[in-house]
């Protein structure tokens, strides 16, 4: 399905920051679905798959394609829309982010193409999978709309031991209040009030909350021009890596350029920093970069970066 050639374009694309990414594309019930392709491990047919017991409703299973134990989601069941056909040509989209991997059930693999961050737009709201949406954006590919799914947020949900865990912060001990302004850059409405509550709970009170790497820019644009330091306005950066209109590769090549707001700590906080985009950050400027649910890392890290 050319997803190796693929993979070396991305790695191409993260290294200029171009704000570009490719999403493979795939399809359930005749609709059209996205996943970043950094967050693709291969593409293998379905195969039959071993029950658990008293696991949650969409997980079919588990398969072992090597030496390797993973969980399969049944994607169709999680979205709620009926499959079609009779799954003959059904594959496994196999996952790696947040250091996990999670194979995801879906009907058949499109293909690869390369779009760009500005032309993914968030929804206001999404049917799939709740009130507060499953969908990151959605991208205007070729003739047709494509949904940029929120997968975080999916492993989130069916297991919420591996997302961010508000007793890591109790674990923390006594802490004193501060008041210097985070700006959390977020797209995802779970994580991002997630990372939030954790602050106020770890004792960062002003946090300010932005969608994507384009409002967080705005944000930043308007302190500039205010006349006060910059660091009464931000004292610190927490951003994502994916995100609809600029992602957080183009933020901090931005930030790291500006004369003014160079000298903002930022932190890249994702799921995707491997060693080659923990590698690409450093390039960029990133003062810091760790990885998705290590919440009371970020926090010391914010402690140390912001005194």
């Amino acid at each position: 399905m050319g997803f190796a050639e693929s993979t070396s374009q991305t790695k191409i694309l993260l290294e200029s920051g171009t704000n570009e990414l490719e999403i493979m594309e795939f399809m359930i019930a005749g609709e059209s679905f996205g996943i970043n392709v950094a967050k693709v491990r291969e593409i293998l047919m379905a195969q039959e798959v071993k029950k658990m017991p008293n696991s949650h409703a969409v997980v079919e299973g588990v398969f072992k394609p090597r030496d390797e134990i993973i969980t399969v989601i049944d994607l169709a069941k999680y979205l709620n829309i009926p499959r079609t056909g009779e799954g003959t040509h059904d594959i496994f989209i196999v996952t790696h982010f947040n250091k996990l991997s999670f194979a995801f059930h879906v009907e058949n693999v499109v293909g690869i193409g390369r779009v760009s961050w500005e032309e993914i737009r968030k929804p206001d709201r999404i049917i799939y999978g709740g009130d507060e949406g499953v969908a990151t954006g959605i991208a205007q590919y070729k003739d047709r709309l494509v949904t940029i799914l929120d997968f975080e947020k999916i492993i989130a949900e069916i297991s919420p031991e591996s997302s961010i865990q508000y007793d890591e912060i109790d674990m923390l001990g006594k802490r004193q209040d501060s008041h210097k302004p985070v700006l959390i850059v977020e797209d995802s409405m779970l994580l991002s009030k997630m990372i939030v509550d954790c602050l106020h709970r770890a004792g960062y009170k002003n946090t300010i909350k932005t969608d994507n790497g384009q409002e967080a820019w705005n944000y930043l644009s308007e302190a500039k021009i205010s006349g006060d330091p910059i660091l009464n306005h931000v004292s610190c950066i927490v951003s994502d890596i994916e995100m609809p209109l600029m992602d957080g590769h183009r933020l901090t090549k931005l930030v790291k350029e500006d004369s003014i707001l160079k000298d903002i700590p930022l932190i890249l906080f994702s799921s995707l920093i491997s060693e080659e985009i923990y590698i690409k950050g450093k390039e960029l400027g990133a003062d810091e970069q760790i990885t998705k649910p290590e919440i009371a890392n970020l926090v010391s890290i914010i402690d140390r970066l912001v005194r």
